[in-house]
């Protein structure tokens, strides 16, 4: 069994600064992997979808997760979908088993009650200035839970994880003189280029015009 507990120090070396939604993400990456009897991703044996967005608050849960699977933007094995909502899908690519955790909103709306949100956080102040007493009642409440007084959990079930190997394939764009991955090349006149001499060979062209 996973402990997210004995993945804390790291996450929050990870992270930077104590908050609770970066060790709830611990715990929900710790209820998926036991459901699914995994351990934690040294390549890219697990997947990991979240599904927060941009900009909005909580957003830590995501390095949570990153740290307790070992999905990471480095290995592209975790994916931002872009819900603005704070569920995980991580799905075992091996056997194409998958559940879903999401944190129950009962204990969200209560955690935005409280002083680290209400007096600290919704008035600006950055987490890292959050003090101590404040952050770290919560922090423990989120580590020593109950798992289902935190979250919800899917039955197993099956996912279909389409086959990407990686590209080792590369080219040097004849405008800047970097290294750029094959797929993402592009042809100007008779030039090879990267994705963002393009846009301002194109910029330029339409400006002489």
């Amino acid at each position: 069994m996973i402990d997210a507990r004995k993945f804390f120090d790291a996450g929050l070396q990870l992270h930077g600064h104590k908050c609770p939604a970066m060790p709830l993400g611990l715990r929900a990456g710790a209820a998926a992997m036991n459901r699914l009897g995994v351990e934690r991703s040294q390549d890219k044996q697990l997947l990991a979808l979240v599904e927060l967005g941009d900009d909005h608050c909580a957003h830590c849960f995501g390095d949570g997760v990153q740290m307790i699977t070992g999905c990471t933007f480095g290995k592209g094995n975790i994916k931002k979908l872009g819900y603005g909502k704070f569920g995980v899908t991580l799905v075992d690519k091996t056997t194409g088993r998958a559940v879903r955790v999401v944190p129950l909103a009962e204990g969200q709306l209560k955690m935005k009650t409280t002083p680290f949100f209400q007096q600290f956080r919704m008035k600006g102040v950055p987490a890292s200035k959050v003090p101590d007493e404040v952050v770290d009642p919560l922090i423990a409440q989120v580590l020593n839970a109950p798992e289902d007084r935190l979250f919800a959990a899917s039955d197993v079930f099956d996912y279909e994880v389409p086959a990407k190997g990686e590209n080792f394939n590369s080219f040097v764009c004849d405008q800047c003189g970097e290294m750029v991955v094959e797929p993402y090349g592009r042809v100007v006149g008779t030039q090879k280029v990267c994705i963002p001499c393009q846009e301002q060979l194109l910029a330029a062209e339409r400006a002489a015009a």
